[in-house]
């Protein structure tokens, strides 16, 4: 753990590259299907295989899903844009170069809003963002031969990926983490992708450099490759930055490379220096003519777009009644999002639905968090509409917030309506006034000297009495109620 001081001395600072893979039908360049966990080598042809004489042909349904992804993260879209061979050698890329974008990328110059854990919001800005194809996957476990020998499997060579460059604007692995977040609802919103880690549609590298606080001139950045789940970004980018601060601190120079993170000993270890553009040998893809986006293409991409997070958390707001804060936690998955707004509309009272799904359904879902740190409501055990008629019969005086919140933990567990639920544990609030004036009568003749307390002019003494009469009536009654004649009986008594 680095100490304080250090921490005081420098500032680290983040940019990020994420990969994002398309759901689109086919490949970028071919008609091979775009299918994950098919056989390995079964959705494979002469384009995407690279063998001699086969011509690459650009899919525009990827094309449109990429214009979705810049037109949602406010980037300028260029009409004219090329495609580039980047060339390197690794068993996972056939061609032994790669179709992407260089030094005309389609779309650049863009942002996205984050929201950190303390509610407050981070503009992290965008440098671009290009097409590309993707390489091919090694398999090294597994099969009889892993010991020895790893495999090759190209049904993802050719799969369309966007690459989404952000500028170093981020200072901690907290404004990562956020960063990576709302791009990623982003991204699921406008229909580009899944962005499923566990599958790699969504894999991120993170390039990390160290400054003295103040100073204008960036560090000697490392970038850490094919990060696979949000919080493996963030322990990568706190282990990354405390090694690089040892380094200055010793007197050692920080080195331009690529590393990995080994997430089983929390570290990153040196894979290869890092290459710059020259050491790629780009240049412009001889078989592909430029691409040409006009400006009905792009009118059409944006009218085909749905209405993304910031447009739903400020009607929400507008909507619903419900604070900012609330809003861009409950829109930062479009599962939440819409399972609220059914709750809402369903129990009339939006505040409730809120807090609600924020307390006690979020509190419930953390028990489920996957390896990468994500829920899935797939699977949620109680439906929009149950939820909306607890709300109900809490408004209506049925039951009390204490007993919904005993009916709630039934209906997780059982998948019962709370109607049903309360019906057969007759669990209904007690509005009977003569019945809480009896409980209040017994409170009060036990209770002298909280009477003379309260006699004295210790008002708060109230409290006390209500919380010993909502006991005798087993939690049912109705507080305000109870409340209300409470302190009538005690200024009579």
């Amino acid at each position: 753990m680095l100490q304080e001081t250090l921490r005081n001395k420098y500032e680290m600072v983040i940019g990020l590259e994420v990969h994002c893979q398309m759901k689109t039908r086919t490949k970028l360049f071919c008609s091979c299907p775009n299918n994950f966990g098919d056989p390995p080598n079964t959705n494979v042809c002469p384009v995407c295989l690279g063998l001699p004489g086969a011509l690459p042909v650009i899919s525009r349904e990827a094309v449109t899903l990429a214009l979705r992804a810049a037109l949602a993260t406010n980037c300028t879209v260029h009409e004219i844009s090329v495609f580039s061979r980047k060339n390197y050698f690794y068993p996972d890329l056939p061609k032994g170069y790669q179709i992407s974008q260089y030094d005309r990328p389609y779309a650049t110059e863009g942002k996205v809003e984050a929201l950190e854990a303390d509610g407050s919001a981070k503009t992290v800005r965008l440098e671009r963002i290009h097409m590309e194809e993707d390489a091919g996957k090694l398999l090294h476990e597994g099969y009889p031969w892993s010991k020895d020998q790893s495999g090759v499997d190209l049904n993802r060579s050719g799969s369309p990926l966007i690459e989404i460059v952000s500028k170093p604007d981020m200072r901690s692995p907290a404004e990562a983490h956020a960063y990576l977040t709302a791009l990623k609802a982003i991204l699921v919103y406008a229909g580009v992708s899944n962005c499923n880690m566990e599958e790699g549609s969504l894999r991120c590298d993170a390039n990390v450099s160290v400054r003295p606080r103040g100073a204008a001139e960036f560090g000697t950045r490392a970038e850490i490759k094919n990060l696979n789940s949000f919080r493996n970004v963030s322990r990568a980018i706190e282990y990354e930055y405390e090694r690089q601060v040892g380094l200055v601190e010793a007197g050692h120079k920080v080195v331009q490379e690529t590393r990995l993170y080994r997430a089983d000993k929390d570290e990153t270890a040196s894979m290869r220096s890092k290459e710059d553009a020259h050491d790629y040998r780009y240049f412009p893809e001889p078989d592909l003519p430029p691409l040409v986006i006009s400006a009905d293409w792009r009118a059409e991409a944006l009218k085909a777009l749905p209405e993304l997070p910031s447009a739903k958390r400020a009607r929400f707001v507008s909507e619903y009644g419900i604070p900012h804060y609330d809003a861009q936690v409950l829109t930062l998955s479009q599962e939440v999002a819409d399972f609220f707004e059914e709750v809402a509309r369903g129990g009339g009272n939006g505040k409730a639905a809120s807090n609600w799904i924020m307390t006690e359904v979020m509190r419930e879902m953390k028990g489920q968090k996957s390896e990468d740190g994500e829920v899935s409501y797939s699977n949620w055990p109680i439906k929009p509409a149950s939820l909306a008629e607890l709300i109900r019969m809490i408004d209506r005086g049925v039951i009390n917030g204490k007993t919904a919140k005993d009916v709630f933990a039934r209906m997780w567990t059982s998948g019962e309506s709370p109607a049903a639920i309360v019906e057969r544990e007759g669990l209904s609030q007690v509005t009977d006034t003569g019945a809480i004036e009896a409980a209040i009568r017994e409170v009060i003749d036990s209770s002298a000297e909280q009477v003379a307390s309260y006699k004295k002019g210790r008002t708060n003494t109230i409290g006390w009495f209500v919380g010993q009469v909502m006991k005798k009536t087993g939690g049912r009654a109705n507080p305000k109620i109870v409340n209300d004649l409470v302190k009538t009986a005690l200024d009579k008594a």
